[in-house]
């Protein structure tokens, strides 16, 4: 197999190690004669021990002329003129150059030239490899030799083990009856197999090629032999890169049938490769996935690509008789990422994407370079982007420029709906030194988008019924705001957007917190928008120009009140906002793209603009007022609670009057006194975490939303959950109340083995819609996992996926996986 990944040092080859043999020989018993006058020389000192005295460790090498120096003890030496052979005898130990050997016994033959080491025999090197045997033997040249009952052990914990290990050609290690793995022995039984070892009939080592090859080899799973092959071949760990075959990936697929996946790494340079995966599925037939990996001295730039030409088209037809984004002949995709560093403080790269259908990475499971982090259920992502960037980072700035443009996934996905960013630019400043006492702060945003086709999203029943929003409809009457929301606008949009704030707080003699801040804010914007069917009825379609203005002048009031107990610390803490400014202008005259999400809660009770983007801006006088509480416990803990509520002062709210997507109504604040809002978190020491979040009707204080996150951590036991409750928001197309909980376990049930669960139940279907359950093993030598998977794809109708997926990694030898799945067309 070959080595991808770096590995660590450790050789078998080492282990019969004739360099530092020789000088041993040399050393020891001379290469001309054999006079007892070489106790000492200038070379080595010799010591002989009295009969059972304890064996000392070994010293420094005496000083001499010689470049090298070498100690040997023992308990006492005997000469054989006769036979020509010397012999230390007694707890033998040699030091040289760093390596040292031990053993009941070491003879010198000058008449066969061959070195014998017998006995308990142990040969430390400098790099930490350690040889053990009961017989090492080696020729004059020490190029040739063989050792009984070796055992070797390298400093990254590999082990080899074998009958007898023989040395030929000055390169070759052949072990008989060998066994190797990278585990370590069983602490309380040593004589128990490791997790596991890979065994071999003859593991013949090549110290020039770097390879180990095993040949009528098996492999051991827990004391099982679970596969057997007749050959099999790795890079010894001291390569940290080699060319070769790597783990095969095996799966299955009710539209693919049994995949087989069989990657070739092929190591070019240090610096660049590029990975082979040819494969072959049982309905559709070869596949083809490439990687070129390319390491620069500033960065680094990877290309993927993947085709097929299907066999069988057909298994992507609709139950209906309708085609899938799959059903043709030749699909495939290219994609590529790089990023490279200009200086310490900024760096550029890119993100680019050409696929031939939407759901084609769904279909064949293709590895990508990035992940979907929204969903961890989800075995693909849902979206892809090509982008342009560059990015930098000061000690007190940070700059952002980006283009983008996006893919949809799911055969829902209309791509003329989609946008392209072209480009959006962030930057924000913060002025090191104090203006006038207090802090100032710059902000700049400017955002570039076009898209060809409206994005309508029906908001009723009959709407969504009937598709009256679909981009497809005759009648322009039949959109309004009464059954759709333009989530996009089609045209072009531009904005250039920026503010510059400043706040400074003063603390009074009696503890009360005061905080002036300013801020002034300008927009500016080019609209370009089709006049589509029905668009107008949204947004004027005509091309303008818009300006926008917004000051605002405010002050925050904050008095703690800190009372001290033996048992802890409470501080109770008024919060108050008041915040004067004129209203809003240019709404539903400007496209609202980046401030559609809104919820109205505890983390934004307090600040000056609730709006999530920059599209949108919130407008009028408002006050904003509270309490907070928290207690702190001396043994550890706390308690903290908040309660508030929002109230427009004077002029036009914002919240209330709705845009092309509505954001603002329904959501608490679109009423003169807002909804209250309220946080309950308690941790009363490190393995519980419960926070609680609410937002009450401001008339008759009913729940409107409620969110539970509960956390606790056992000694082997972990435990998460999340309960929502969400009240309709018929303007935004929720029309029921929702409600549901994700929640998710881990068991650690010993040292090495944990189960997980983790499942997603909607309460008002009355069915989980994702689950996922797994059991696993992991130490220091193997990981093991086991994971059943269900969740829903968007291959053509919604699609719950049942997924069982296996994982096998082994330290020094690599990874491989097996999946396997049977998928059924169901609803949301």
């Amino acid at each position: 197999m070959a080595s991808r990944i770096p590995a660590r040092s450790g050789s078998i080859g080492r282990g019969l190690s004739a360099a530092v043999l020789a000088a041993v020989a040399v050393a020891l018993f001379g290469a001309a004669t054999l006079a007892p006058a070489f106790a000492q020389t200038d070379f080595f000192r010799f010591e002989q021990r009295p009969k059972g005295t304890k064996k000392p460790s070994l010293g420094r090498p005496a000083a001499g002329a010689g470049d090298k120096q070498m100690m040997v003890q023992a308990t006492e030496v005997q000469y054989d003129h006769v036979n020509e052979r010397v012999s230390a005898v007694g707890n033998v130990q040699i030091y040289y150059d760093g390596s040292t050997i031990e053993a009941d016994r070491v003879v010198y033959n000058q008449r066969t030239k061959r070195l014998r080491a017998e006995g308990n025999v142990r040969l430390t090197e400098p790099g930490g490899n350690i040889t053990y045997g009961e017989i090492l033997e080696l020729n004059d040249d020490y190029r040739d030799g063989f050792v009984d009952s070796l055992r070797v052990e390298t400093p990254d914990q590999t082990r080899f083990a074998a009958a007898r290990a023989d040395r030929s050609d000055g390169r070759y290690s052949v072990l008989q009856s060998g066994v190797y793995t990278a585990c370590e022995p069983c602490k309380t039984d040593p004589r128990k197999p490791p997790l596991w070892q890979v065994k071999g009939a003859r593991i013949i080592h090549d110290e020039q090629e770097k390879m180990i090859h095993f040949e009528q080899g098996s492999f051991e799973l827990f004391g099982r032999p679970i596969a057997y092959f007749p050959y099999f071949s790795t890079p010894d760990p001291t390569v940290k890169r080699k060319s070769g075959w790597l783990m095969p990936v095996f799966s299955s697929t009710t539209k693919l049938g049994f995949v087989m996946e069989a990657p070739y790494f092929w190591a070019l340079a240090p610096n660049y490769d590029l990975t082979l995966t040819p494969s072959v599925s049982t309905k559709q037939g070869p596949f083809m996935q490439a990687e070129f990996r390319h390491r620069l001295l500033n960065g680094a730039y990877a290309i993927r690509a993947a085709g097929i030409r299907q066999f069988d088209k057909d298994e992507f037809i609709h139950a209906n008789g309708q085609p899938t984004p799959g059903y043709r002949d030749w699909r495939g995709a290219v994609e590529s990422n790089g990023q490279f560093g200009l200086n310490q403080r900024w760096v550029w790269g890119w993100d680019a994407l050409l696929i031939s259908d939407k759901t084609f990475y769904q279909d064949y499971k293709v590895q990508t370079f990035t992940k979907d982090a929204r969903n961890p259920f989800q075995n693909n992502k849902m979206e892809g982007v090509s982008q342009l960037y560059l990015v930098g980072r000061g000690s007190r700035s940070y700059f952002d420029a980006r283009t983008m443009y996006f893919y949809g996934f799911s055969e829902f996905d209309q791509q003329k709906q989609l946008p392209v960013v072209h480009p959006v630019i962030d930057y924000t400043y913060t002025v090191g030194q104090p203006v006038l006492g207090g802090e100032l702060g710059f902000r700049f945003n400017m955002t570039s988008i076009s898209r060809d086709t409206a994005d309508f999203d029906p908001i009723n029943k009959t709407a969504k019924d009937l598709n009256f929003c679909g981009f497809t409809t005759a009648d322009p009457a039949v959109k309004n705001t009464n059954n759709c929301l333009l989530r996009g606008a089609p045209g072009s949009y531009s904005r250039f957007s920026a503010e510059a704030s400043w706040k400074r707080t003063i603390t009074d003699p009696l503890g009360q917190m005061f905080t002036p801040f300013f801020s002034v804010r300008a927009d500016i914007a080019s609209v370009n928008l089709e006049n589509e069917p029905g668009v107008s009825n949204f947004i004027e379609t005509s091309d303008t120009a818009q300006f926008r203005g917004m000051p605002v002048a405010g002050l925050e009031y904050r008095y703690p009140f800190i009372n001290v107990q033996s048992w802890g610390t409470t501080i109770v803490e008024p919060i108050a906002q008041v915040i004067a400014r004129p209203d809003e202008s240019k709404i539903g005259k400007m496209p609202n793209e980046d401030a559609q999400s809104f919820v109205f809660d505890d983390g934004n009770l307090f600040r000056v603009d609730k709006f999530s983007g920059w599209d949108r801006v919130e407008g009028g006088g408002r006050v904003n007022y509270g309490v907070q509480t928290t207690t702190q416990f001396n043994q550890g803990g706390y308690i903290n609670v908040l309660f508030g509520q929002s109230y427009q002062l004077f002029g036009t709210n914002s919240f209330a009057a709705g845009d092309a997507t509505n954001t603002g109504l329904n959501s608490g604040l679109d009423t003169r006194r807002s909804d209250y809002v309220a946080r309950l978190s308690y941790q009363p020491d490190r393995m519980f975490t419960l926070t609680t979040r609410y937002r009450f009707d401001e008339k008759n204080f009913d729940m409107r939303r409620f969110e539970l996150e509960g956390r606790a951590n056992f000694d082997r036991v972990s435990l998460q959950a999340l309960y929502g409750n969400y009240d309709k928001q018929p303007e935004l197309g929720f029309l029921a109340r929702r409600e549901g909980i994700l929640g998710g376990v881990s068991v650690k049930l010993t040292q090495n083995w944990a189960a997980i669960a983790a499942a997603r139940y909607d309460i008002d279907a009355d069915k989980f819609d994702q689950t996922r359950f797994g059991l696993g093993y992991i130490d220091d030598c193997l990981i093991l996992a086991l994971n059943y998977i269900t969740s829903y794809t968007y291959s053509g109708n919604p699609t719950k996926d049942h997924r069982l997926m296996m994982q096998l990694s082994l330290r020094t030898l690599g990874s491989t996986s097996g999946t396997t799945g049977i998928s059924g067309i169901g609803g949301l």
